[in-house]
């Protein structure tokens, strides 16, 4: 009997089934409970959250790659007051913004930056795309990037998966099998984001990915979600 032979289609239905996770909504319910509550209280005051502009957003993004959060802090503003518009950073020239990044190191992040705000005024007549598949059109905008800007800026239901959202998804749900695994945590962040509240959530899960749930010595005795984590329950069962 012939194989029936793969098409495109099937092979991306397969990549769905695969990266589809079950996930106990008692445990996502009170994930999300306590990891808001956490962040009411506890959450990093940043410039890039006083603001809603995509652009100043996406600036931080950009920035804050490969990079630590207390040099962004020092060059962020610098690099605003020079362009405080995307139509400003799409009219400056290289050098100028590859000198206004001095400093920050890996430049093709600046450059890819000018592009992109070249993009926006050239296509989209200088008003920032405010839908993830438009913004990963944007030169150097990834699925992450994309779903912050899009979240943080504009409010909608974008999930996001740094580094530390990562640590904590694969920590509190189980990381799963090594094969496939970054497309499972992309489909526990989609999961586990509460409609109308992915701004507070998504920040909430950086931060206690950054503060609490770090990669070298978790502080997992005060940690708000270790009641639903799969990680600190095992720890508690080897110590009994």
């Amino acid at each position: 009997m012939q194989r029936k032979k793969r098409t495109p289609r099937d092979d991306a239905a397969r990549r769905r089934r695969r990266s589809a996770v079950r996930v106990d909504r008692v445990r996502v319910a009170s994930f999300q409970r306590r990891l808001l509550a956490w962040y009411a209280r506890h959450g990093r005051d940043l410039p890039w959250r006083r603001t809603r502009d995509p652009y100043a957003i996406l600036v931080s993004e950009i920035m804050l790659q490969q990079t630590q959060v207390r040099r962004v802090l020092e060059y962020y503003p610098r690099f605003l007051a020079r362009y405080p518009t995307v139509a400003d950073l799409a009219v400056a020239s290289t050098p100028a913004v590859r000198e206004s990044w001095h400093g920050i190191g890996y430049y093709r992040r600046a450059a890819n930056l000018r592009r992109a705000a070249q993009h926006i005024a050239e296509r989209h007549g200088g008003r920032f795309p405010a839908d993830v598949a438009a913004l990963r059109q944007l030169p150097g905008v990834g699925r992450y990037t994309a779903g912050a800007v899009a979240s943080f800026a504009f409010g909608q239901d974008a999930p996001i998966l740094d580094t530390n959202a990562a640590r904590v998804l694969a920590r509190v749900f189980g990381p799963g099998r090594r094969r496939g695994r970054t497309a499972r945590l992309w489909a526990l962040a989609e999961a586990t984001l509460p409609a109308g509240r992915a701004y507070e959530f998504n920040q909430a899960i950086m931060d206690l990915g950054a503060l609490i749930c770090r990669a070298r010595k978790p502080t997992c005795p005060v940690c708000p979600v270790r009641r639903t984590c799969r990680a600190f329950e095992r720890a508690a069962a080897r110590q009994r």
